[in-house]
């Protein structure tokens, strides 16, 4: 049973997209898997989002993701919302993972722009609009232009707001003004994808943050948006500020890689990282130390 929720709130304010572990062999490592969601809750996440893009999805199997989902639900799914990554650039392939991640308990799915293959506005909205017709679970889509090649449009964010399921977006657009616009019009709970607005974006009406840093400054982010929440902004404001050179550091490069490393040099379960991802070179994790103990993270 997914923990409560409210419309305004529907996943929680602090969500992590967590890495998968994986063993040193880089078979799925499940039980580091539960041990990681476990400590995630612990900190304070509200909600976890598996097999995102920080969980490596592009190169897990269909089958590793529905047992990544399942383990995860029977380590913490009564505590903590948890968000199935489903999205692909092909809709037949991402319904088949809607179903299943139903199937095997999901709370909700997080649905990603189609990437490469950059369709038009008319694309995104049935691709999107097939996806929520097919689970009975809430959507939060995920507006990613950097990465998919084309931006949800706001007139097509709007659209797919009128679907009962579509509750949610996540923005990782880079677009304060155009988000502004999307919120105001969509009604949609807004959530950051990119931990460097996650401030900013709460001015313009966002809920909360679904972030990769999260994986190390939980508790910190917790307690910006409770300081904002409750109207201390500049409590707010100097957390995001000490928090700056952890945004900073953990996307110098591809944000998984730095992850794995943060975690492994806390202890935590990560392992190595499937091809075409590479570990962090020996300069590069000295740089994130550094980076991380200015905004204080203990290593």
């Amino acid at each position: 049973m997914a923990p409560t929720s409210t419309p305004q709130t529907p996943f929680g304010r602090v969500l992590t997209a967590m890495v998968t572990p994986f063993t040193a062999d880089g078979a799925l490592d499940l039980d580091g898997a539960q041990r990681l969601a476990t400590h995630l809750v612990d900190a304070g996440n509200d909600g976890l989002v598996i097999n995102g893009t920080t969980g490596e999805s592009p190169t897990t199997s269909d089958a590793e993701k529905s047992d990544l989902v399942r383990a995860v639900l029977e380590a913490v799914g009564d505590r903590a919302h948890i968000l199935a990554g489903v999205g692909t650039n092909d809709t037949h392939h991402s319904i088949e993972l809607a179903r299943t991640a139903e199937r095997v308990g999901a709370h909700g799915l997080l649905v990603v722009t189609p990437y490469y293959n950059k369709p038009p506005q008319e694309g995104l909205y049935r691709h999107f609009r097939a996806i929520a017709d097919a689970a009975d679970l809430p959507v939060m889509l995920y507006d990613i232009p950097g990465r998919s090649g084309v931006p949800i449009d706001t007139e097509t964010i709007v659209r797919l707001a009128e679907h009962p399921r579509i509750v949610a977006n996540k923005d990782a657009k880079g677009d304060l003004g155009r988000a502004s616009w999307a919120i105001a019009r969509s009604g949609l709970a807004w959530y950051s994808g990119d931990d460097m607005l996650n401030l900013p974006l709460l001015s313009v009406g966002a809920v909360g943050f679904v972030s990769v840093v999260g994986h190390v400054v939980t508790p910190e982010l917790r307690s910006l948006v409770e300081a904002y929440v409750s109207g201390d902004v500049q409590k707010a404001t100097e957390i995001h500020q000490k928090l700056l050179p952890v945004f900073t550091g953990m996307f110098r490069t591809q944000g998984v890689m730095t992850t794995k490393a943060a975690l492994a040099l806390q202890g935590l379960p990560a392992g190595p990282l499937r091809a075409p991802m590479v570990e962090l070179s020996p300069e590069e994790t000295a740089q994130l130390k550094i980076d991380l103990a200015a905004g204080g993270v203990q290593l």
